[in-house]
């Protein structure tokens, strides 16, 4: 697990505060299904070596506020740094 040399002071995705961050270019899995430590992970773009990967922000349940936004609420900075507006596919959406 690689972890950022500058990490930011608050979760970029949602802007709660966060136990720890770390940066994947590879495959990975979340579980959180009854997961005693973290409430949630959020994901954020990043780039290693001109590679996309992700930056992964766990919040612990004290760090958390549960108040995530949508993917569709996501800031204009958020919006830029992942190539433009998301097409994230809402539950309802899926087929």
């Amino acid at each position: 697990m690689f972890v950022p040399d500058d990490p930011p002071a608050t979760c970029p995705a949602c802007g709660d505060e966060y136990e720890s961050v770390s940066r994947h270019a590879d495959g990975f899995l979340v579980n959180l299904i009854d997961n005693e430590r973290y409430r949630r992970v959020c994901f954020h773009p990043a780039i290693v070596e001109g590679a996309p990967a992700l930056d992964c922000y766990h919040h612990t349940h004290e760090t958390s506020t549960g108040d995530a936004p949508r993917a569709d609420a996501m800031s204009q900075d958020a919006a830029d740094a992942a190539g433009g507006p998301t097409d994230a596919v809402e539950p309802s959406d899926r087929s």
